[in-house]
């Protein structure tokens, strides 16, 4: 029994080794020992000298810039028969469609596999030959890596891989130039990592995601380490249910999304800049406005996980209410695409800081630098200039402080007379909904938060209904305090 495992062993890997040297004759002419391949897309022979590439590198990407509700679950490697076809099974339960990225390799050895994912509606693309850490590599060897994974799949399947992610996701300038001399379209990296490769359980990979799942994410998995993978599949299918969010191809969610343009490029973009030399500048705090007309806005303040922001948008559309919503921009750095999606639902996006400081206790220099990265940030990812509303964290402003904002191109500064505490978990839903309905009046600006784990999600529909109920409508804080004709 043992010497035909062996003899079986041996022969799989006569038949790779001679699968691998067609695919070479195949890749180009005969090779002579001073052949050389020129720079260019999709040229070259193994056995020729690989030249490396000079023009433009293949896109680096690690998520899809999209305000839609869709997002990739990718895996790595390639598991054993039995472990490939449950996972399988259990994607084919939820209707998840997904990218397998597959190793040269594992694909020469076992290619019904490989068919079976393509059979069952998945994309398959390229996890190198070998799984090596290429940026530990030549150019050539970075080159013969992709390029010959690709022709063992191409060969074993008929699909061209579009996109190459290394077995760590890690990649250099080098892997971006022989991707784009092989003609891909990108390197992939990923966003939301639950790093399932120490062997945490399915609970805990599923909340990693549910925690972290963002528009235009990529969740990177593996086939071939933890089973613990093919259990949360469920969890992963609930928590994107949840919250109405689609698992769909990393090819699907590429075409969706749409390229950002250059902070430079977007009017607006320096609106806001250190200015530590102006001479009294006027500010204005804004806290409600006096009218007879039963307004009030609605604002939101600091930043959430998707999950959280999203269902405060799913409530607002529902309620058709817009509101403004101070985005603390170091949040919106790591997920631009959540502040473009509070954007694109009708809303004004305005500035909360960069780190959220108590901006009374920083000197001026400190706080401009806040505010003007902040703006930055924000411009840069809802590609657009923000709605020109200051608010501080806390709600703690001075003089001195006021100045600084003013200066640095946010004169207005938005302020409240409606708090009800929702920051703090300890208040309830209920707690929530009392404060706003005893205290707002005409003109009210309603102070609220978008964080997580708080009772804020539970009180705002009530809230909204309530108000209504009174006559009251809901504007933008712009809006009600006419900015535009100032």
């Amino acid at each position: 029994m043992g010497k035909h495992r062996i003899f079986a062993g041996c022969k799989m890997f006569a038949g790779i080794i001679a699968l691998l040297a067609a695919l070479t004759v195949m890749s180009g002419c005969q090779p002579t020992s001073s052949d050389t391949v020129e720079s260019g897309p999709e040229t070259g022979s193994l056995d020729q000298k690989i030249v490396p590439y000079h023009g433009e590198k293949s896109r680096a990407v690690s998520y899809v810039y999209t305000a839609r509700k869709e997002l990739a679950l990718t895996f790595n490697g390639m598991g054993d028969s039995q472990t490939m076809r449950r996972l399988l099974d259990e994607l084919d339960k939820f209707q998840i469609k997904a990218t397998f990225f597959l190793p040269g390799m594992r694909v020469a050895e076992e290619p019904d596999i490989a068919r079976d994912i393509l059979a069952r509606g998945h994309e398959i693309e390229n996890n190198t030959l070998n799984r090596l850490d290429l940026t530990k590599l030549s150019y050539e060897q970075i080159y013969k890596e992709i390029h010959l994974a690709n022709e063992v799949i191409q060969k074993e399947t008929g699909v061209k891989p579009r996109y190459v992610r290394t077995k760590s996701g890690d990649y250099n300038d080098d892997v971006r130039l022989a991707a784009a001399h092989l003609g891909m379209d990108a390197v992939i990296q990923y966003n939301i990592n639950p790093k399932d490769w120490d062997m945490k359980d399915a609970q805990a990979i599923g909340h990693y995601v549910e925690r972290y799942i963002s528009r235009g994410g990529i969740i990177s998995l593996n086939t071939d380490k933890n089973p613990e993978v093919i259990a949360a599949i469920a969890l992963i299918a609930k928590a994107a249910k949840e919250i109405d969010y689609k698992l769909i191809t990393l090819d699907e969610l590429m075409k969706n999304g749409g390229e950002r343009k250059p902070l430079e490029q977007i009017p607006g973009y320096d609106k806001a800049q250190i200015n530590l030399n102006a001479k009294n500048p006027a500010y204005k705090l804004v806290y409600n406005v006096d009218t007879n007309k039963k307004q009030v806005a609605l604002t939101f303040d600091d930043w959430g996980s998707d999950k959280t922001v999203s269902k405060i948008l799913d409530i607002l559309k529902e309620h058709q209410v817009p509101a403004t919503f101070f985005l603390r921009a170091n949040g919106v750095k790591n997920n631009p695409n959540l502040a473009r999606a509070i954007l694109e639902d009708g809303h004004d996006v305005a500035n909360h800081t960069y780190s959220h400081p108590v901006i009374t206790d920083i000197p001026p220099e400190k706080l401009q630098q806040e505010v003007v990265e902040a703006h930055k940030a924000i411009t840069e990812a809802i590609q657009q200039q923000p709605t020109m509303l200051f608010r501080p964290p806390t709600g703690e402003i001075n003089d001195q402080a006021g100045k600084a904002v003013a200066s640095a191109g946010y004169p207005i500064i938005a302020m409240y007379d409606v708090t009800t505490l929702d920051w703090d978990a300890n208040n309830s839903a209920q707690d929530i909904v009392n404060g706003i309905m005893s205290k707002t009046k005409p003109g009210s600006v309603i102070l609220l938060h978008m964080l997580d784990d708080i009772h804020t999600i539970e009180a705002l529909p009530t809230a909204i209904e309530g108000l209504k109920k009174k006559g009251y409508t809901f504007v933008k804080m712009a809006d009600m305090i006419d900015m535009n004709s100032k």
